[in-house]
């Protein structure tokens, strides 16, 4: 299920691919992506010629799914974005999608920054995605998004975002998520995403704690069903 509803939900994002493509491009050598998921940016770099792209995820399914859409240049690692150790060095890691504000405050960015900067080639860049602003639900609200529809063997699952909260210190984004079983039953549940707040200056700042030089900010356009990011680059000194 993690698999359907992770497609489902980031699968068809391609609002960010025109970065990471520029990104990959410039890159005279192997690509990291943190928190890959099914391998959304790491297949499809691969298939638009990176030497080697290598997917980190916790997550076994969603490894497992990258390894099934397996490409001579793609790969994917099982482990965890705080405490990784590989046997390559890179010269461009990616963390799309607001990964770095999924951590749970400052001691693990540090801990995520500290092993991006230890698998950097000299020279080497990185680049998080991050949002600053969220806004949050009004009382009465708008209308929300249309649902993403998918039907897989005579099931129909379907995903629509709902909005964003504050609690005790994060962003919660909520989404409905829906299935109809082949015989017409209909089950749903709400599932939420926790966002650590992160302004651009934060993370630099803590990047340079960990040997991380600033190297500029681009941004991601928003889209009808996801927000719009800011990308924090960083380099590695020589």
């Amino acid at each position: 299920m993690k698999v359907i509803w992770h497609d489902l939900e980031c699968g068809g994002y391609e609002a960010d691919l025109p970065l990471w493509e520029e990104l990959a491009d410039e890159a005279q050598g192997y690509i990291l992506e943190l928190g890959c998921g099914t391998g959304r940016v790491t297949v499809h770099l691969a298939k638009r010629g990176a030497s080697l792209v290598i997917g980190l995820d916790r997550d076994p399914e969603l490894v497992a799914a990258v390894w099934e859409r397996a490409h001579p240049a793609a790969d994917a690692e099982l482990d965890d974005v705080r405490d990784f150790d590989l046997a390559s060095e890179f010269a461009l890691v990616l963390a799309p999608m607001q990964l770095i504000q999924l951590l749970e405050g400052r001691g693990e960015r540090i801990n995520c920054l500290k092993c991006v900067a230890e698998h950097l080639m000299p020279g080497g860049r990185a680049a998080f995605a991050i949002v600053e602003e969220l806004e949050l639900a009004p009382a009465g609200g708008t209308a929300p998004p249309l649902p993403d529809v998918q039907q897989i063997e005579g099931w129909i699952y379907s995903s629509q975002p709902l909005d964003v909260v504050a609690s005790s210190g994060m962003f919660v984004v909520r989404r409905l998520r829906q299935t109809v079983s082949p015989e017409g039953e209909l089950s749903d549940e709400i599932d939420e995403v926790e966002l650590c707040p992160l302004a651009a200056e934060t993370l630099e700042d803590e990047a340079i704690e960990v040997g991380l030089l600033p190297a500029g900010r681009r941004s991601i356009p928003a889209t009808e069903a996801h927000v719009g990011s800011t990308v924090v680059l960083l380099e590695k000194g020589p």
